[in-house]
């Protein structure tokens, strides 16, 4: 097969590298890449959000299948665009990647599926938003209702922050369009995971669960993020709990996009709470999440192209997925000041020295090369330090041994990604 993944971050960097074991695989183009997906195959310098660009290319390289990594070509309409264009795509219709696109869409078909989550309000103006949270109190969830790159967010420990979001989103317009209209959620209590799972239809193959860090601070302190690290398998959640999780949160969401006429194909995220009345949804995400990707893709063991184009030809019924019985962690190295303004341009050294620690493999994200071919950091999220061994332990100690190994003092992480599993787990 040709293949075009579609994606510049550490996720499509840990796609690329599972997609390239494939021997289904005759040719990986992936635009636009990062310096870490050109040594697994050829970028191609095409934007991820430019579908038309895409759709050019698919057709020049004559791709067989388009992976898209991100949420913005499927909310931009790529699948749609491929399938008009003759050519198969693994990810869901720009209809369907509303679950995404809205906070607004994705709480209607939970309340018409019967899912469990957190009471809820959409507001598309500043004052009736503040009056709701004034009476209503804190804490509670402020959302934008449009992709807002992981930063649409915050978690109101109080009325005064819940009202610094509103006026950030709705009056100063930070998040541009996105944030122009919020949706308002109780505030659910409990362990945060994620679960991933194929989609075709009404039919769900899980591929497994991970647990993200979204705070940018040690403890969980500071404001949300991208992601900052995470943990696979979670602990305390494991396959009985995720199959159970797929049937209560995910087959009933299927069933209803079917009945709506907007059936989803492709890769779904359910962040999810672990509250004491059992699992409740937090979001959906429309393909895997990042840093997320990087801990579970470690640990796969079957084919990730094989299943992609089951996906899109959608028919499940031979999937099968295989992790290994290890544990893995991924810890996101940012550029200092992320996530408000990071600094970039910074020289990274010694990736090769990192990934000599056994276990140990890291993934690019925001760099690329500069004119003396020096790797520098271009984003936010820059690198993602992942490590398996036998152990949850053992993984955090290599991960850990591997960023102390990069030469970047731009750098900035967290020291704490792992620890509340490995007291969870005693």
């Amino acid at each position: 097969m040709r293949v075009l993944l579609v994606g510049s971050g550490g996720r499509e960097h840990a796609m690329a590298a599972a997609i390239a074991r494939s021997p289904l695989l005759d040719a990986l183009f992936i635009a636009p890449g990062n310096p870490g997906t050109a040594a697994l195959g050829t970028n191609r310098a095409v934007k991820a959000d430019d579908v038309a660009g895409l759709i050019a290319l698919a057709r020049r390289e004559r791709i067989d299948l388009v992976i898209p990594g991100p949420e913005a070509p499927l909310v931009a309409g790529i699948a749609d665009a491929c399938a008009q264009a003759g050519i198969a795509c693994a990810g869901p219709t720009q209809a369907a990647a509303a679950l995404e696109g809205s906070k607004t869409f994705t709480k209607e078909v939970c309340d018409a599926a019967g899912i469990p989550t957190a009471r809820w309000e959409r507001f598309d103006a500043a004052g009736p938003a503040l009056d709701y949270v004034r009476s209503h109190g804190a804490p509670v969830v402020v959302k934008a209702d449009g992709l807002a790159a992981g930063k649409g967010v915050v978690v109101a420990q109080s009325v005064a922050e819940a009202e610094q979001a509103i006026t950030d989103m709705m009056t100063d317009g930070t998040l541009g369009q996105a944030g122009q209209s919020v949706v308002i959620e109780d505030c659910l209590v409990g362990d945060e995971v994620s679960l991933f799972a194929f989609c075709a239809g009404e039919t769900a193959v899980l591929i497994g669960a991970a647990q993200d860090h979204k705070r940018i601070g040690d403890g969980d302190t500071g404001p949300n993020t991208g992601g900052m690290g995470a943990v696979s398998p979670p602990a305390g959640f494991d396959h009985a709990a995720q199959e159970a999780a797929l049937d209560l949160l995910v087959r009933p969401m299927l069933r209803e996009m079917v009945r709506r006429g907007t059936p989803f194909t492709g890769i779904i995220f359910a962040g999810l709470m672990l509250t004491q009345a059992g699992p409740q949804l937090i979001e959906y995400n429309v393909r895997l999440g990042d840093p997320e990707a990087q801990a579970l893709l470690i640990r796969l063991e079957s084919d990730l192209l094989a299943a992609l184009a089951a996906v899109a030809k959608g028919d499940l019924t031979r999937t099968n997925i295989r992790f290994s019985n290890q544990f893995s962690i991924s810890v996101v190295m940012a550029a200092r000041g992320y996530p408000g303004r990071p600094v970039t341009g910074g020289i990274i050294r010694n990736i090769t020295q990192a990934e000599s620690v056994p276990g140990v493999r890291v993934f690019q994200a925001g760099t690329k090369l500069d004119d003396a071919g020096n790797l520098v950091a271009t984003g936010g999220r820059v690198l993602a330090v992942c490590a398996t061994a036998d152990t949850l332990a053992s993984a955090r100690v290599r991960t850990y041994e591997g960023i102390a190994r990069i030469d970047w003092p731009d750098g900035i992480y967290r020291h704490d990604i792992g620890q509340r599993a490995l007291d969870a787990l005693g």
